[in-house]
C-alpha cells in the first residue's frame, strides 16, 4: 500500500468502526522459531521491496508527503542505497519527460523469470496523476536494461485521481494485475499487446469499508488530521496462478477472483463481480504474498505483526496463524519472496506523523521452517 488520503465524509466518520487490537478470534501465539533478521534501513520512506534470484534487494521510495527524495528505486543493503537503474531515471521534475523518469513509484516486484517490474503511480504527494506518467516497466535486475514498458496513461483506465498501488505478474499467461487504491478498481494488463482494462471500479468489492485504523495507540490520520479511506490495496497471485486475492486497506473483507475471469474481456463488471468469492474477514491488511506452499501472508498493521492464512476450506479464523510480532514492525507494509525461501517485509510507519518518526524505516526477513 499504502497511504491514500481520501478523507471519510463526516457522515461516514460518525459511524466508522474503530478496529481495536483485542480480537481474540485468532491465534495470538507466534510460530516458534520465527525471528526477524535486519536487512536494510533508510531515513527515506519506502513501501515496496523485491528480491532477485541473485539476492539483490530492491526498494521503492514514493513521493508521498514530500517531493524531496533522493531516489525512487534503489538497490539496498544495510544503510546503503544505490539508485536503479541509474541516477537519471531517478531524477524528476515537471520539466522532464514523464515517460523516461520515475515520478512516484509505489511498488516493485520480481517475477518468476527474475524480471524486475516497477509500478509508477505518477501521483506525487497524491495530488493527481501527471499526464503521461503512469506506467509499468520491466527491467533486467542485473543490467538495468528496460525489457518492456506499458503505458497506463489512458484516463479511462487510470483516472486523474487514481493511485496505482500494488502489482502481480503472471509470466505464463502474460498478464499483470494492479490495484487502484484511491478509486477502487483492479487494472488488468495484457502484457502481450500492452492493453489495459479497468474492472470492478463500480463495485463495493474494491471499496473501503470505512474502518478507522489504530496502531500503537494512534488513530491513523493524514497530515491534515482527516481519517483516510483506502480502497483496493494489497493483492496476491496464487502459486497456481488461478486466483487473485485482494483486500481494501480500511476494510476487513478478503476476496478472491479467478484470473480466467479477469482475463475475459467479454464479461461485464456485474458478471465479473458475480465471480468474486468472499474468503473471509481479517484485520486491516496492507501487503499480501503467497509462498510456494499456498500460505497467504498478511501484514497486520495494527498489531506490528505478520499473519498467515493456511491453505484449506475451513473458516478463515481457524486458518489464521500469527507468524511473527515485534515492536520494530511499525506498519509492516509490503512483502517479497527471496531465493533462500525467506520472506522480506518493509516498515513504512504510516501511522506516525512524519515529524515524530525518530526510527529509521526497516526491511527485515524471516523464514518459516
Amino acid at each position: 500500500m499504502k497511504p491514500l488520503f481520501k478523507p471519510l465524509l463526516t457522515l461516514l466518520v460518525s459511524s466508522a468502526v474503530v478496529f481495536s487490537c483485542t480480537d481474540d478470534s485468532e491465534d495470538d501465539s507466534p510460530i516458534p522459531g520465527v525471528t526477524l533478521t535486519p536487512v536494510a534501513t533508510s531515513r527515506v520512506q519506502w513501501t515496496g521491496v523485491a528480491v532477485s534470484r541473485e539476492g539483490r534487494v530492491f526498494a521503492n521510495f514514493p513521493r508521498m508527503e514530500t517531493d524531496t527524495i533522493p531516489y525512487s528505486v534503489a538497490v539496498v543493503s544495510g544503510e546503503q542505497a544505490t539508485p536503479f537503474p541509474n541516477a537519471d531515471w531517478n531524477r524528476w521534475d515537471m520539466t522532464l519527460a514523464p515517460q523516461d523518469h520515475f515520478i512516484c513509484v509505489q511498488s516493485v516486484y520480481i517475477d518468476d523469470q527474475n524480471n524486475l517490474w516497477v509500478l509508477d503511480a505518477a501521483s506525487p504527494s497524491m495530488r493527481g496523476v501527471v499526464r503521461g506518467g503512469p506506467k509499468l516497466l520491466k527491467f533486467n535486475p542485473n543490467t538495468g536494461a528496460i525489457i518492456q514498458r506499458v503505458d497506463l496513461s489512458n484516463e479511462m483506465v487510470v483516472y486523474p485521481s487514481s493511485y496505482l498501488n500494488d502489482v502481480r505478474v503472471d509470466t505464463q499467461r502474460n498478464y499483470a494485475y494492479i490495484t487502484d487504491s484511491n478509486q477502487g478498481a483492479i487494472i488488468v494488463v495484457n502484457l502481450a499487446n500492452g492493453s489495459a482494462r479497468r474492472v470492478l471500479g463500480r463495485s463495493p468489492l474494491t471499496k473501503s469499508e470505512n474502518l478507522v485504523i489504530q496502531a500503537e495507540g494512534r488513530v491513523w490520520r493524514n497530515p491534515s488530521g482527516k481519517l483516510p479511506q483506502v480502497d483496493s490495496d494489497g493483492l496476491a497471485l496464487t502459486p497456481q496462478r488461478d486466483y487473485i486475492y485482494f483486500h481494501a486497506l480500511t476494510a476487513r473483507s478478503l476476496y478472491r477472483v479467478p484470473t480466467a475471469a479477469l482475463q475475459d474481456a467479454s464479461l461485464t463488471d456485474n458478471q465479473l463481480a458475480q465471480r468474486v468469492e468472499t474468503v473471509g474477514e481479517t484485520d486491516p491488511v496492507d501487503g499480501m504474498l503467497f509462498d510456494p506452499q499456498g500460505n497467504l501472508y498478511l501484514t497486520y498493521i495494527q498489531r506490528n505483526a505478520v499473519q498467515r492464512l493456511t491453505p484449506g476450506s475451513g473458516d478463515v479464523t481457524d486458518r489464521l496463524q500469527r507468524v511473527v510480532q515485534d515492536p520494530q514492525l511499525k506498519w509492516p507494509d509490503s512483502f517479497a519472496y527471496g531465493p533462500d525461501s525467506s520472506i522480506y517485509v518493509t516498515t513504512s510507519q504510516l501511522h506516525i506523523p512524519r515529524p515524530e518518526r525518530t526510527e529509521p524505516y526497516r526491511i527485515f526477513k524471516f523464514r518459516v521452517r
